[in-house]
């Protein structure tokens, strides 16, 4: 691992830490309404996990008891969301979170340097983000870090 992304990864545990203790604070609460009108699947049925790499990171959003309808809506909405992304179009995870969450506005704009890839796993789906940008890698663990905090108890991070 890189100094750089062992630096950016204290940085967001600190982020995340000193977040975590309000989880159930007005903003994650209104996250989680905008969530439900974004996001098919059952947010208490399924958990968000970022884990940032060297060139982005990969999110995977996996079903706890492998309940095959919510598994559908999962892969149905990573697939549509996977396409937008690879596009420049990140308004789902603008309707929310905001305009202005951390690292979005700059994958919007380096989008053309930024692939980004859909994958099924057993209980879920997986987006992967790559790149050789190390400002977008930043942005990509900035956005991570932010909805892991904005997610609160629905999601975790790797460090």
């Amino acid at each position: 691992m890189s100094p750089n992304l062992c630096a950016t990864c204290v940085a967001i545990a600190l982020l995340i830490g000193s977040q975590a203790v309000r989880a159930d604070s007005p903003r994650q609460a209104q996250v989680e309404r905008n969530s439900m009108k974004v996001m098919p699947f059952s947010m208490d049925a399924t958990m968000h996990h970022f884990d940032p790499t060297p060139t982005g990171g990969v999110q995977r959003v996996l079903v706890h008891n492998g309940d095959r309808h919510q598994v559908a809506l999962v892969r149905s909405h990573l697939r549509h969301e996977a396409r937008a992304f690879a596009r420049g179009d990140f308004s789902d995870p603008q309707a929310i979170h905001g305009g202005l969450m951390p690292g979005l506005g700059a994958m919007r704009a380096g989008a053309s340097r930024l692939h980004v890839s859909y994958s099924e796993l057993s209980n879920g789906a997986q987006i992967t983000y790559a790149t050789h940008d190390p400002a977008l890698v930043s942005a990509i663990h900035q956005w991570f870090a932010a909805q892991v905090r904005d997610h609160a108890s629905h999601a975790t991070m790797k460090m």
